[in-house]
C-alpha cells in the first residue's frame, strides 16, 4: 500500500511572462487549492528556485530574455533542483518545441489555450509521481537506519521495506512508463491530423498535375508538327525558358515530389504503428514491423552529420509469426534499447576523427528469429559501442541505475524495459558485453 501524506499542500512555481496566461493558471489551480508563485521570466524563477523547492514547474517555452529551453537546462544543472517535474507550456502546434523540451528534461506538456481539466490532469498526475519519489526516498533512509542500528531486526525489517520498496518502485515505473505513451500518443495524434489533411490533398493534387503537365506538353508537340514555321517572338521565348530542358526536366520534378509525399506517409504510418495504445488486451503484432517504425523515428539519430558518417543498421531478419504482445510497450522496449545503442555509440566516438570512425564504422545490428523450441521469438540488438563492466552489466537493469551523465539520463528506461519484458510478457532479457568490443541485448518474448 502506497503510504498517504496528510495535510499535503502542493506548491507550484509558475514561469510566464504572460499576465493573461497566468491569471487563468492561477484561477485554476488556486481553485483546486494549489499554492502558487509566478516567475514573470527565466531570470527570475532561477532566483526564486535559490530559496524554495517547489513541488512542479510549469514553464512557459517563449520569455525575454533566456526562454524556457535554456531555463529548464539551467534548473536542471543544480542538483539542488533534481527530480522536480517541469511542464512546460506552448501551443498546440510547436511539435519541435515539445519534443525539444521533452529531451532536455521536461516530463509533460500543456498546450495553449489552456483546458481546466488537461492543466488539472496532468499537474495531479505529476504531483502523485513527486510524492511517490518522495516516500521512496524516506524508505531508503529507513533502510539505511535499520541496517546500522538494529542489527537483531534488521533481516525480518529489510525484507518488509524491501517488498515496500519494490512495490511502489513498480507502482512510478508503471505510472513513468504510463504517462509517456499518453503523451506521445497525443502529441503523435495531433501530428497525424496537422499532416495527414494537407498530405492527402498534395498526394491527389499532384496525380492531376502531372496529367495536366503531359496534356500540355502533348498540345506543344502537336504546335511542333502543325505549325514548324512559329514566329520570332514564340521561338524567342522558347529560347528564354529553355523549352527542351522544361519538358526533360519537369517529369522529374513530379516524381521526386511525389517520392517526398510517399516518404511522409511513411512517416505517419510508423508514428501510428509505434504509438499504438493496447494495454488493455494482448493482440497480434508483427514485430519486424515494430522495429521499422522505430528505426524510422530514430533515423536522425542515425544519419551522417559533421562529426561521423552514418550509423549503419544491419536487419537479419529471420521467419517470425505474428507474436501476441501489448504492442505500444513492446515498441517502447525497442526505443529503449536501440536510442541506448545510439548513445554508447555517440560514447565510443569521443576522442576519434571522421575518417578513424569511417574505417571502423557504427552499426547496429539486429538479428529475429525463433527459439530453439519454437515457443518464443528471439531479437537481438548488437551495437559496436564502447560496451560495458560486468559490475555495471550486472546493475543495468536496476531501478534509478544509470552511467550518464547528470540530466542525461533518468535511470528509468532499462528497468521499465526489464519490468515489460519480465513481468507484462513473461520472457525473458539479457545483456552480453565486452568493454571496447560491444554490447548485445537478448530479448525473448513468448509467442502464445
Amino acid at each position: 500500500m502506497i503510504p498517504v501524506m496528510h495535510n499535503f499542500q502542493p506548491f507550484i512555481l509558475i514561469v510566464d511572462d504572460n499576465l493573461g496566461s497566468t491569471q487563468v493558471l492561477l484561477s485554476v489551480l488556486e481553485e483546486a487549492a494549489f499554492t502558487t508563485l509566478v516567475a514573470k521570466n527565466g531570470e527570475s524563477a532561477l532566483e526564486k528556485l535559490e530559496a524554495i523547492s517547489p513541488d512542479i514547474i510549469l514553464l512557459d517555452v517563449m520569455m525575454p530574455g533566456i526562454d524556457g529551453f535554456e531555463t529548464c537546462r539551467r534548473i536542471q544543472q543544480n542538483p539542488a533542483n533534481q527530480g522536480i517535474p517541469i511542464i512546460f507550456m506552448t501551443a498546440l502546434s510547436d511539435t519541435e518545441d515539445k519534443i525539444k523540451g521533452l529531451h532536455l528534461g521536461a516530463v509533460d506538456y500543456i498546450t495553449k489555450p489552456f483546458q481546466q481539466e488537461e492543466v488539472l490532469a496532468k499537474v495531479r498526475t505529476h504531483l502523485k509521481l513527486r510524492q511517490l519519489t518522495k516516500t521512496l526516498e524516506e524508505r531508503n533512509l529507513q533502510l539505511k537506519h535499520f541496517n546500522e542500528t538494529l542489527e537483531d531486526k534488521v533481516a525480518k525489517r529489510t525484507a518488509r521495506l524491501s517488498e515496500s520498496l519494490k512495490e511502489l518502485q513498480a507502482a512510478q515505473l508503471q505510472l513513468v512508463q504510463s504517462e509517456k505513451m499518453s503523451t506521445l500518443g497525443q502529441l503523435i495524434a495531433g501530428i497525424g491530423h496537422e499532416i495527414n489533411n494537407p498530405l492527402g490533398s498534395l498526394y491527389g493534387n499532384l496525380v492531376h498535375i502531372e496529367q495536366y503537365i503531359q496534356d500540355l506538353l502533348t498540345h506543344i508537340h502537336l504546335y511542333q508538327v502543325h505549325c514548324p514555321n512559329p514566329a520570332v517572338d514564340v521561338v524567342e521565348n522558347a529560347e528564354k525558358i529553355d523549352l527542351d530542358f522544361l519538358e526533360e526536366d519537369l517529369p522529374q520534378v513530379l516524381a521526386a515530389m511525389k517520392f517526398g509525399t510517399e516518404r511522409i506517409e511513411k512517416i505517419s504510418n510508423s508514428l501510428r504503428t509505434f504509438s499504438r495504445q493496447d494495454d488493455d488486451q494482448k493482440l497480434a503484432f508483427d514485430l519486424h514491423c515494430g522495429i521499422d517504425s522505430t528505426l524510422m523515428l530514430l533515423q536522425h539519430r542515425l544519419k551522417a552529420n559533421n562529426k561521423r558518417p552514418e550509423i549503419k543498421v544491419i536487419k537479419e531478419y529471420g521467419e517470425l509469426p505474428l507474436v501476441h504482445c501489448f504492442s505500444g510497450q513492446i515498441n517502447q522496449v525497442f526505443m529503449n534499447l536501440l536510442a541506448n545503442a545510439v548513445d554508447a555509440l555517440e560514447e565510443s566516438n569521443q576522442g576519434r576523427s571522421f575518417e578513424e570512425i569511417k574505417v571502423n564504422p557504427n552499426q547496429i545490428i539486429i538479428k529475429t528469429e525463433l527459439s530453439a523450441n519454437s515457443q518464443s521469438a528471439v531479437i537481438r540488438i548488437i551495437d559496436n559501442g564502447i560496451g560495458m563492466t560486468d559490475e555495471v552489466r550486472q546493475k543495468i537493469f536496476d531501478y534509478l541505475f544509470t552511467t550518464k551523465g547528470v540530466g542525461k539520463g533518468t535511470g528509468l528506461g532499462l528497468a521499465i524495459t526489464h519490468q515489460i519484458i519480465i513481468e507484462k510478457h513473461g520472457g525473458m532479457l539479457e545483456v552480453n558485453s565486452k568493454i571496447a568490443q560491444g554490447t548485445e541485448f537478448v530479448i525473448k518474448i513468448p509467442l502464445q
